[in-house]
């Protein structure tokens, strides 16, 4: 009996032992990130490590402006005629961009908007920008699209999208690391409601400056009315899509202060009442130098 009773205690000591140690072998094994691998040898793969977000850069070391007449500083000189030289992006008669940015802007920047240039225009531009390889592009276009002579001939909100999406992704792919800054379009409802009080811009705009919205001034019929509501909201779709585009992009920041901005008399061309004058390509500038500069601010 003695016999069988130590036998059966050292049965149990051992199995307790065997016990002891598969557990403590378990809790090293599986007490950190790296598990035991399993017989397909997957839960031991490293995990690929995650790239670290661009940061945006305040002072970038040469500026592309693509756009349309705003950018080519259409009346801001003289009549009738572009004055890049004032442009609020790339001009050096203002303290635009390039004069604040850059150490030598003349060496370093590239002005390819064109007066009268529409979204679909876009494209082209761009392409012409990437081969200088800039480290800012700087995009203002939008209304010319809606600046037509009715609003049936208004760019579409669809190929307004597909245009700007298409620029974006082939600057994007050739040039991973430029960083963009797009402006919102100006409010024309805005032009229209202040300007329709001074005889002088109402005779300007007779001779064809963005009639959809200009045309008949001082006309608050239903269908004039319902006109420029059609005019403003096609506006606020566009950008809606300058946004979202510019949102789904890396190192590319869209800017609602030019819708914002209540453009005074000052800052508006004296030959058209429309496009900024070298006062109003001035602040076109602050606002973009404002948001380009902002450094990023993480949570």
């Amino acid at each position: 009996m003695r016999d069988h009773a130590r036998s059966t205690r050292l049965r149990r000591s051992t199995a307790a032992t065997a016990l002891l140690a598969c557990a403590a072998l378990l809790a090293g094994c599986t007490g950190d990130d790296d598990g035991p691998s399993s017989k397909s040898g997957t839960s031991g793969a490293k995990r690929p490590a995650v790239k670290p977000t661009p940061t945006w850069d305040t002072r970038p070391g040469s500026i592309a402006s693509v756009g349309d007449s705003i950018t080519r500083g259409y009346d801001a000189c003289s009549v009738l005629s572009d004055c890049p030289e004032a442009s609020w992006s790339t001009g050096l008669d203002v303290d635009s961009l390039a004069k604040r940015l850059l150490p030598n802007p003349q060496q370093h920047t590239w002005n390819y908007a064109e007066t009268g240039a529409l979204m679909a225009d876009l494209p082209a531009q761009l392409q012409t920008a990437t081969v200088k390889r800039p480290e800012l592009v700087t995009v203002m276009i939008g209304a010319n699209d809606a600046c037509r002579d009715s609003v049936a001939e208004m760019t579409s909100v669809e190929d307004f999208r597909a245009d700007f999406t298409a620029s974006l992704t082939a600057l994007r792919r050739a040039l991973p690391k430029t960083q963009v800054y797009v402006a919102s379009v100006p409010d024309l409802k805005r032009l229209w409601s202040e300007g329709r009080k001074d005889p002088v811009r109402r005779q300007v705009w007779k001779l064809g400056i963005c009639p959809v919205m200009l045309r008949d001034p001082q006309s608050t019929h239903d269908r004039a009315n319902e006109r420029r509501d059609q005019v403003q909201q096609r506006v606020r779709d566009y950008n809606t899509v300058l946004r979202d585009v510019c949102g789904k992009l890396v190192l590319c920041r869209y800017d609602q202060a030019v819708h914002r901005y209540r453009f005074t008399g000052d800052e508006l061309s004296k030959w058209d009442w429309f496009h900024p004058s070298k006062e109003g390509q001035q602040k076109l500038a602050d606002l973009a130098y404002q948001e380009i500069s902002r450094r990023e601010t993480h949570a």
